[in-house]
């Protein structure tokens, strides 16, 4: 067994659900900001669509919070770009309360829809279901195995019985094979799923080991 043991200085936002904001405008960004840090969620902002399809392949979030708002690309292209790499939940943020605009963006992908104003507390709520539901194909919310324990709602790790400390993508690794127990993965799934659709050039070959390594 590896040592799985790291410096305590590690920040605990690594181990904490990951929420990407796309929005620009500051008095929301404020307001989301303060929200989620209280319902302890990591955020990660993106300002416009462009910049969020970037983001969201590099970061792999949990969840995404899309201001239907943000500037260049439309709120609806967006979730149809996402949808074309991602399955995360995608939570709309929108002062359209028009019955046409809500039915779009769910048609295309988006899992809910907030309507400006709301309340912090109905944010965290939504952000939980969200996160429960995208859970549900995995196979159990704690998986165990020879002491090695995985809260996979939690996103937290456990070695014999010991909190263990984990990098964003150190996590997204261990949940990736803790989901798809007992069934083979192949590099170009492990790579996609954990570092994100552009992460070719992480990817370094050996034709006579048959074997890959990739930088953390």
């Amino acid at each position: 067994m590896p040592n799985l043991k790291r410096s305590s200085n590690l920040k605990r936002s690594s181990n904490l659900p990951r929420v990407l904001v796309v929005a620009d405008e500051v008095g929301i960004l404020r307001f989301l900001r303060k929200a989620l840090h209280i319902g302890e969620f990591s955020m990660h902002q993106a300002e416009n669509g462009h910049a969020a399809l970037a983001v969201a392949a590099e970061v792999r979030p949990d969840v995404i919070l899309l201001d239907l708002g943000a500037p260049d690309l439309d709120g609806v292209e967006v979730i149809r770009r996402i949808r074309e790499l991602s399955q995360v939940p995608i939570i709309i943020l929108s002062e359209r309360d028009g019955e046409d605009d809500k039915v779009e963006a769910l048609d295309v992908g988006a899992d809910d829809y907030l309507i400006k104003p709301f309340s912090a507390v109905e944010l965290q709520a939504r952000i939980r279901v969200s996160l429960k539901r995208s859970l549900q194909q995995a196979p159990e919310e704690l998986s165990s195995c020879l002491g090695l324990e995985v809260d996979l709602e939690r996103r937290r790790a456990a070695w014999l019985g010991q909190d263990v400390q984990l990098t964003p993508t150190e996590y997204d690794l261990l949940r990736l094979m803790v989901v798809h127990t007992g069934k083979m993965l192949t590099q170009s799934q492990i790579l996609r799923q954990v570092w994100g659709a552009n992460s070719d050039s992480r990817l370094i070959w050996s034709n006579r080991s048959q074997c890959f390594r990739v930088r953390l």
